[in-house]
Order: C-alpha cells, then sequence, then structure tokens
C-alpha cells in the first residue's frame, strides 16, 4: 500500500463549514536561467472540527475524494497565528 503525501501548508480561507483553503509553497528553478522561483498551489482540505483559521500552518494528508475538489484533510495544526 503506497504511502499518502503529507504537505505543510498555511490556511487562506476559512469561510466554509468543515472546510479550508490551503495554500502549499514551493520553490522550484527556471530551466534555462536558473533563478529559483516561488510557485503556489491551493487545495481545498477536509476540516471536521473546524479548528484551522486563518494563517494558521497546517499539515494536510492526502486521502480518497470527499467531494468534488476536495482531496486533503487537515491533520494537524502545525503553528497557530499570531494574535494581535
Amino acid at each position: 500500500m503506497a504511502t499518502k503525501a503529507v504537505v505543510t501548508g498555511v490556511v487562506v480561507a476559512d469561510k466554509m463549514d468543515k472546510t479550508v483553503k490551503v495554500a502549499i509553497e514551493r520553490q522550484i528553478r527556471h530551466d534555462l536561467y536558473g533563478k529559483i522561483q516561488r510557485r503556489t498551489s491551493t487545495f481545498l482540505a477536509h476540516d471536521e472540527k473546524n479548528e484551522a483559521k486563518f494563517v494558521n500552518r497546517t499539515a494536510t494528508t492526502e486521502t480518497r475524494p470527499l467531494s468534488r475538489r476536495k482531496r486533503w484533510v487537515v491533520t494537524s495544526v502545525v503553528e497557530k497565528a499570531k494574535e494581535i
């Protein structure tokens, strides 16, 4: 059985019920010029207890399709956002 992918990202939207939008940032090197570029992917992740809030850093795990766009589940909140 294959292992599931676990990625860390930042919650960019939490207005939905039991769902958050997580942005995952990665760095790639340009093929021709060699400059490092930032690429961002956003995923919808299932959050059963509505624990993940805006700007929290979360660990998400790949799972079976839960809806049309949800393929990830929030496993834990790694870092909470700073209160101002």
